[in-house]
């Protein structure tokens, strides 16, 4: 076989949410720091189908991501990454950093210590200290450290047509997210409701990046609202969350950026302070715990250091190659699989 490019997968989730971890093959990607790396990946025609290659059809598919594993720039960081994803490559990602970190031990590329091995993960949005319990050769769980968290704005208003004046927080945690409380929209966040649920969040991400513009202060290369979370308070507190992404699936993790999102949110309104811990739960119900460890700042504003703690488990080994004669070596996507946003793509 003559393939013109191979790349190999070890295949992770984390709590349900697909993680694949690109461990070998990955191509030289231009930057002087992860942003930059980052910015390319999303500007040239070269990042582009790369991620084409990796994320869509015949090769990828609508669930999951494609964690591209880079030498690391800072001194201190174990190993880098940037997430793919069939729309853009993102910055961070809570669930993907748990699958990077279980795939980087269990796969011996950084050294296993029982009962615990410290792993510092380098991102475009800054480092992310994971923390992982070992036990026969195995990773447990992994808490993670995240980079700050802060609010942009809070209780933003957007008039739909659907669900009349909607209130949203716009907040970061590592990328962009508006919160959404899911009774605004007559839905409740369960399986038989994730068609409704992401159909009802592209809507809204489209509306909101429309009316407003976000851009993180200290990084450039991250803006924009990324994704839609919704969220509800279950009666024992437990926050559940359902985090819509493009071009129309559901997280199945509870989302650790998202959390950590909300997590700032929660802050500024006075419902959560350092030291407070509470459960997250996914359309699936899975669970994140989510911990406020300190208070900080972002070029001058209020923000938080939020921890995500959760399991990744690998389920597979895999090679994606490209046949030179391949009439699709940038993939396509279509919209019985995709969803309507697939005629974007």
């Amino acid at each position: 076989m003559r393939w013109k490019r191979t790349i190999q997968l070890l295949d992770v989730h984390a709590e349900g949410e697909i993680g694949k971890v690109a461990i070998g093959g990955v191509p030289k990607i231009p930057g002087n720091t992860v942003a930059e790396q980052l910015s390319w990946l999303n500007a040239d025609p070269k990042g582009q189908e790369l991620r084409r290659f990796l994320c869509l059809e015949p090769r990828g598919a609508p669930i999951g991501s494609v964690n591209l594993l880079l030498p690391p720039k800072h001194p201190d960081a174990d190993a880098a990454f940037v997430i793919l994803q069939p729309d853009q490559a993102h910055a961070s990602s809570g669930s993907n950093s748990i699958c990077v970190t279980t795939a980087l031990l269990e796969a011996g590329i950084v050294e296993m210590q029982e009962p615990e091995t410290i792993v510092t993960l380098e991102t475009a949005a800054g480092l992310v200290r994971a923390t992982a319990t070992c036990r026969d050769g195995r990773c447990e769980k992994v808490k993670l450290t995240m980079v700050p968290s802060f609010v942009h704005e809070l209780d933003v208003e957007i008039d739909t047509p659907q669900w009349g004046k909607i209130k949203a927080d716009l907040c970061y945690g590592g990328i962009f997210y508006a919160l959404v409380d899911v009774g605004q929209i007559n839905l409740t966040i369960e399986k038989a409701n994730a068609a409704a649920l992401v159909q009802a969040g592209m809507i809204l991400k489209e509306q909101i990046n429309r009316i407003t513009k976000v851009v993180h202060p200290e990084i450039p290369a991250i803006s924009g609202v990324a994704y839609v979370m919704f969220r509800d308070v279950e009666a024992d507190g437990t926050v559940r969350t359902c985090t819509t992404m493009w071009p129309g699936r559901a997280d199945r993790s509870p989302c650790g950026t998202g959390n950590s999102a909300n997590l700032a949110a929660l802050h500024a309104r006075g419902k959560a302070k350092v030291g407070d811990i509470f459960k997250s739960r996914s359309i699936i119900d899975s669970e994140f715990e989510v911990g406020l460890l300190a208070e900080t700042t972002v070029a001058g504003r209020p923000a938080v250091v939020p921890t995500i703690t959760g399991r990744g488990f690998t389920f597979g080994l895999s090679q994606v190659a490209l046949d030179p004669f391949d009439p699709h070596p940038a993939g396509f996507a279509l919209t019985d699989v995709w969803g309507p946003s697939a005629g974007e793509i």
